[in-house]
This record gives C-alpha cells, sequence and structure tokens, in this order.
C-alpha cells in the first residue's frame, strides 16, 4: 500500500465545506464520512478529513486556530499543466472560495496561484517543467 497523506482541517460549515470541495474535484467517501466529518479524496494518496470543530478538537489539546485570522500552513498540490492551474482556481472561486489570497508565480518553468476555501484554508495550485527547472538550475545532470 502506498504511503497516503490525510489533510485534516476544522470547517464551521460541514455541508458548505463538502460541497466546496466536491466542486474543485474532491470526491466524497462515504466510509470515511458522518455527520462531524467528511472524507474527501483528490488522488489515490490524497485525502483531506473536513471536520466539525468540535470533532477537530478532540484530536488537539490546542485551540483551533481562525484561517481567517492567521496562518498556519499553507497546502499545496500541483497541477498537469498551467491551465489546470487556472481551472482549479476558477472552480474553487466559483464555489464560495477567494482567488489568489497570495501573490501569483510565475517564473516560465514553475507556475502557481492559490486560493482560499470558505474556512480560510490557503491552497497554493503549482505546475512546473520539471526537465526545464532542473536544465535552467543547472541540475539536469545531477537528477
Amino acid at each position: 500500500m502506498p504511503q497516503m497523506i490525510f489533510v485534516n482541517l476544522p470547517v464551521q460549515d460541514l455541508t458548505k465545506a463538502t460541497a466546496f470541495y466536491e466542486s474543485i474535484g474532491f470526491r466524497k467517501d462515504p466510509r470515511f464520512s458522518d455527520e462531524t466529518a467528511s472524507g474527501m479524496v483528490l488522488t489515490d494518496v490524497i485525502h483531506v478529513m473536513l471536520l466539525t470543530h468540535e470533532k477537530f478538537a478532540s484530536f488537539t489539546p490546542r485551540p483551533i486556530a481562525d484561517a481567517k485570522a492567521s496562518t498556519e500552513v499553507l497546502l499545496a498540490i500541483s497541477a498537469e499543466s498551467r491551465e489546470g492551474v487556472d481551472d482549479m482556481v476558477a472552480k474553487a472561486t466559483a464555489a464560495g472560495g477567494a482567488a489568489d489570497p497570495g501573490p501569483q508565480q510565475d517564473y516560465g518553468v514553475m507556475y502557481g496561484r492559490s486560493f482560499e476555501d470558505p474556512d480560510g484554508h490557503i491552497w497554493e495550485v503549482v505546475w512546473m517543467d520539471l526537465a526545464a527547472f532542473l536544465e535552467a538550475s543547472g541540475q539536469a545532470q545531477t537528477a
């Protein structure tokens, strides 16, 4: 079994958060979902657990950060193309998120944008031409 990642995010409104993530391409997995959690699948190895504040609090003794007021983590996922980056940000915006809370990045061989979900969690979406990046950085021979 490949190693997987489960990102746990506290959300104010589980129904709204679930609909948002479905709108940007995640699939709800009913095996990991109930009235306190939505297990959302992006790929076979990338999963996001949307948890009510009460459920999230049961896993940590620390207070839940207000993602609209402070940043604890930036989440980044790759896209297959520059157009894929723009497409995911457009979907997030149409679903009630905010586009580009951080600066857009365009380095020719790498392109990135970001979006904020309704709870304030920031996701970066990045495309990179890895071969061109390694060539430009002089690492093509060592990779």
